[in-house]
């Protein structure tokens, strides 16, 4: 076998040309493989929200593919194919560049989309508003300024230095029926800060009634020295503070009963149950519209039986006053010892023993 260094050289060559040749073809193979071509291919075309940035692919897969390829590499190959079409849909849209950075203002979605969370719930009114509501009361806007009478200039309604400010002057009329001795401007001051503590523990009640927590009650304030009514009051708090509310709880030694402590009236609410006001109303007009009064079956019925039992008692007692003897002698047929021709009632061997009276 001879092999000269001419053919030897030229084997090295073609060698080296097929090894570049390959590795550049492969080079760009990778390079292609990874800036593939914006254009994709489907039988279907793809639907779009734009703006949700969502695309909805109908095409069915190919299954072949799927189990033959590896499922990780195929599954990324048509994400890649369905993004590269909703990039290409973007770019469609009218752009705008916004500090060298070119921008797409997406339309409206029309994908509703289900949310993580429920939405929030609208704030329920208050007392008032669902009063005014029913009466049909509008909310009119107030000017802030009005005219001042006094000072004769325009003042603000509200607030520091407001028209008709009670709180600066330096004389208050005495009413007829207060004490003359009474300060007027403390009672002023103190009637102020009564209506800002209820206005404060209204807002509170409303929170509260807004995220359904139970408001307690008002209770006793804790004073340094109470008074008599309150430390009374104290102890009836406490009294019926018993599971048996107070009912087998002993009272003590010269304890006397708090005034004023019965049950409150308890009138029907403003707002509510309409058709149960309406039938009261219903039910009274037809009271006063009939001219016979209205007859009660169970109250007349129970009068009857009342009357029967008095009258059937009343009965028996005559007829017990009748049927008693007296134990001196009577006019009766017979021989007695006593006076006249009857038979005593207490003497007499033929006696009959008297029946007793009773419920028959």
């Amino acid at each position: 076998f001879c092999f000269s260094a001419a053919c030897f050289r030229s084997c090295l060559c073609k060698m080296a040309a097929c090894s570049v040749e390959d590795v550049l073809a492969k080079a760009e193979r990778d390079e292609a493989e990874k800036l593939k071509s914006i254009s994709v291919h489907k039988e279907l075309d793809l639907e779009f929200d734009l703006g949700n940035l969502m695309a909805f692919d109908k095409n069915p897969p190919d299954s072949r593919g799927f189990r033959n390829q590896n499922k990780d590499q195929f599954l990324l190959s048509l994400a890649r194919d369905n993004t590269q079409l909703l990039i290409n849909e973007l770019w469609k849209l009218p752009t705008e560049r916004v500090e060298e950075v070119v921008v797409v203002k997406l339309p409206e979605p029309t994908t509703r989309l289900p949310r993580e969370k429920p939405a929030p719930k609208p704030r329920p009114p208050t007392k008032w508003e669902e009063f005014a509501k029913l009466k049909g009361i509008q909310k009119k806007k107030k000017t802030n300024l009005v005219w001042d009478e006094v000072h004769k200039e325009w003042k603000r309604r509200w607030g520091y230095n407001r028209a008709k400010d009670d709180t600066k002057e330096w004389l208050i009329e005495v009413p007829e029926t207060a004490d003359p001795n009474e300060d007027q401007f403390a009672k002023r001051v103190k009637a102020k800060k009564e209506r800002v503590a209820k206005n404060e523990l209204n807002r509170l009640r409303n929170i509260a009634r807004a995220q359904k927590i139970k408001v307690p009650g008002v209770g006793l304030a804790p004073t340094d020295q109470p008074s008599k009514n309150e430390l009374g009051k104290a102890v009836q708090v406490a009294r019926v503070s018993t599971a048996s509310v107070g009912k087998f709880q002993d009272r003590l030694p010269k304890e006397k009963p708090l005034r004023n402590s019965g049950k409150k009236r308890k009138f029907q609410p403003l707002i509510g149950d309409f058709s149960a006001e309406k039938q009261r109303q219903l039910d009274l007009l037809k009271i006063m519209d009939t001219k016979k009064p209205r007859l009660d079956i169970n109250k007349a019925v129970n009068k009857q039986m009342r009357e029967e039992d008095a009258e059937s008692g009343s009965r028996r007692k005559m007829t017990g006053k009748k049927g008693r003897r007296s134990n001196f002698s009577g006019k009766g047929k017979g021989k007695g010892k006593g006076k006249g021709k009857g038979q005593a009632s207490g003497g007499g061997k033929n006696r009959k023993p008297r029946m007793k009276l009773g419920k028959r």
